[in-house]
């Protein structure tokens, strides 16, 4: 295999590819990167077992062929690079040349027959939807996904499309958070999948804020998502995700309509007194026309007062600074608008207009 392509080019292949490395495999083959070079374009692939990365990139072919070289290094090594042109040699004998001006490694490279075969196409439900959309989407949502293995289906987001909606989905216990687009279509059939949250993660860093298309096609069993010149393949979690509709509450007593940057900073604030208590924890207290944060400490207090239009009976609410703050982070409103019961039930957080999300916090219960 002989090529000569733009390091640029070369650098931006590798940082998407290699976000499908695992931290630590134990399988040599799965941490390097699979480059298959022919007519006039490398393929760069990486995977873990269950998720596979796969981009294109335009290249000079001078000798088409197949190679694995370590992931990691090669990623390093072309980072370092001066650029320009950098050309990459496979010889017979399976050694990597890497050239660019006057700096030449040698990288030993591994058999491409010993990587994992990507699966071809998936034929199954489609959904095209704006990058951007997707990207937004998946962002307001990862940070509720589940941490812990011991609930394997939750450590994914529900994917749901129901006519013209098209719903993501996560929770942990503490918290969830629902994001709504409607770039689907009504008679289109229902969708209905958990994705894992690393998947997530790593397509919300590679997404570009673009108006083009991502198209997502699953299976029963897989998911394949297509932009540019990427395509991520993944493997869906498997088993019934929680029915969310029955923990969301469909009255309140009391709802509250509040600037947002005015919340989050007075929460940051108060954070940092919270911070040195034992449970982080921040107390709002809604009445008549008035919102007041507090937190203490042993080492003291802090109180943060400001106006909000509250319709319903007072209420006085405490919450883990993080789950509540996590949420507000997610939004870009000027106004949201907060609706309770009581200072045991959750908290939902929806917009001042319309329905393009919905979160629930839980609250901490406080003895008085």
């Amino acid at each position: 295999m002989q090529l000569i392509t733009q390091v640029d080019a070369l650098l931006n292949g590798l940082s998407i590819v290699t976000r499908a490395i695992a931290p630590r495999s134990a399988r040599a083959i799965l941490e390097g990167v699979l480059m298959e070079a022919s007519e006039n374009e490398l393929i760069l692939t990486c995977s873990d077992g269950s998720m596979t990365i796969t981009t294109s990139i335009d290249a000079q072919v001078k000798e088409s062929g197949r190679a694995v070289v370590p992931g990691r290094l090669i990623n390093d090594l072309v980072r370092k690079l001066p650029g320009g042109d950098v050309s990459i040699k496979v010889s017979d004998s399976g050694r990597a040349t890497v050239q660019c001006l006057a700096s030449r490694s040698n990288l030993n490279a591994m058999n491409a027959d010993e990587f994992p075969e990507m699966a071809d196409e998936i034929t199954g439900e489609s959904v095209e939807m704006k990058q951007v959309t997707l990207k937004n989407m998946i962002s307001r949502t990862v940070f509720a996904i589940a941490t812990d293995e011991s609930r394997q289906i939750l450590t994914g987001c529900l994917f749901e499309r129901d006519g013209a909606e098209i719903r993501m989905v996560a929770l942990d216990g503490f918290r969830l958070a629902l994001q709504v687009s409607r770039e689907g279509k009504e008679g289109d059939k229902p969708i209905k999948a958990v994705i894992p949250g690393r998947v997530l993660n790593e397509m919300s860093r590679i997404l570009p804020d673009s108006e083009d298309p991502c198209t997502l096609v699953f299976d029963k069993g897989h998911m394949n998502a297509s932009f540019g010149r990427s395509r991520i393949s993944s493997v869906l979690l498997a088993g019934e995700y929680i029915d969310y509709h029955r923990i969301l509450p469909t009255t309140f007593g009391t709802e509250a309509l509040v600037n947002r940057t005015e919340v989050a900073n007075a929460i940051d604030r108060a954070s940092l007194m919270a911070r040195e208590g034992k449970n982080n924890l921040i107390r709002m207290k809604f009445s008549e026309d008035n919102l007041e944060i507090t937190s203490n400490a042993e080492m003291g207090d802090v109180r943060e007062e400001m106006t909000a239009a509250v319709n319903g009976a007072p209420i006085e609410i405490a919450f883990n600074a993080k789950y509540l703050n996590d949420v507000i982070r997610a939004l870009s409103d000027d106004e949201m608008c907060m609706k309770l019961n009581t200072s045991v039930s959750p908290c939902v957080i929806v917009p001042k207009e319309g329905g393009e999300y919905l979160y629930l916090v839980l609250p901490v219960r406080v003895f008085q």
